[in-house]
Order: C-alpha cells, then sequence, then structure tokens
C-alpha cells in the first residue's frame, strides 16, 4: 500500500482499532489491538500478546473489507520478522552449465527448487565467494526472514541438499 493511500484511510485509526477489536472477540480470541500505526508504506497493527494464523486472517478480512478499493495492495499479515544470515558451504564455484562462475540467479533458482528452503523468503540476493584462490569451492551467504521464535532458520540449520 502506498504511504499516501495508507495515511488517507487510516487517520483516525482509534475507530479502526475498534472496530478490529469486536471482530477479534466475535471469534473469542484473547488478542486486543493497541496501537495501529503507518511506518515506511506499510499498517502496523500492535496487540496486547502474540497473534496466531486465524487472528491475522480476521485482521485482514477486516482491512480488505475497509479497503474496498485498494485489496491487492494488502500483503499478508505477518508476525515480527528479522533478518537473519546463513552460510552455504561446499557448493561449486563453477557452474557446470556455463562452465564460468556460479551467479546470484543460478543460487536463488536452486533453492526455489529445493524442498529445505520450502517457505523461506530471501531478503536480498545471495552473496558467493570463492573459498579460496586456488579452490573451486564457494561458500555463499543467503538472508532469510526470519519470526522472533525462529522456524525458517532451525529447519535449515546444519541440513545437507544437493544441488
Amino acid at each position: 500500500m502506498n504511504n499516501d493511500v495508507a495515511k488517507y484511510y487510516f487517520k483516525d485509526s482509534s475507530m479502526y482499532i475498534i472496530n478490529i477489536n469486536c471482530t477479534l472477540k466475535n471469534i473469542k480470541s484473547n488478542i486486543i489491538v493497541d496501537f495501529i500505526c503507518i511506518n515506511n508504506k506499510d499498517i502496523v497493527i500492535t496487540t496486547n500478546n502474540l497473534a496466531c494464523s486465524s487472528d491475522l486472517q480476521e485482521i485482514k478480512k477486516y482491512i480488505k473489507n475497509f479497503l474496498t478499493t485498494d485489496t491487492d495492495q494488502i500483503s499478508t499479515p505477518r508476525l515480527p520478522q528479522s533478518k537473519l544470515y546463513i552460510k552455504i558451504v561446499g557448493i561449486s564455484y563453477i557452474s557446470k552449465c556455463s562452465n564460468m562462475q556460479i551467479s546470484s540467479k543460478e543460487v536463488e533458482s536452486i533453492l526455489k527448487v529445493n524442498y529445505v528452503f520450502n517457505n523461506i523468503v530471501l531478503t536480498s540476493k545471495p552473496r558467493i565467494i570463492k573459498v579460496s584462490p586456488k579452490s573451486d569451492i564457494a561458500i555463499i551467504w543467503i538472508s532469510i526472514w526470519n519470526m522472533q521464535n525462529g522456524p525458517n532458520a532451525k529447519k535449515i540449520i546444519n541440513k545437507c541438499f544437493n544441488v
């Protein structure tokens, strides 16, 4: 959602807090919305406790019903996340397809088709570093979105996969 649209719709956020809380109460949720603010083209909604997926879906449904003209701009609600950097070792520095240095696009396509990286979202393009000048092995650094309790990182740390 662009910043102007968000400011237009949420200039009176107290009314939306009350309506969202009523919606959550109707589904017998213990979550209460405390605050709504606009942050870098996003709407940030803070709650009194950690929300579950059904709570997030109800909030999304309310926002979509309210923003009848701009529903395509609403992304999936998610819990607070942070960037986490992960190192992948033991990958060939030379691509077998082109006999040239492996590219970040090739790494991204490998990660997309690998089951270990299901539901993993990259925050930036992978960084590829040659281990030493005489080696043909690369170290690949990837940064991913990871929730506070870390389920995304836990499922890929110390895992082996074939390229």
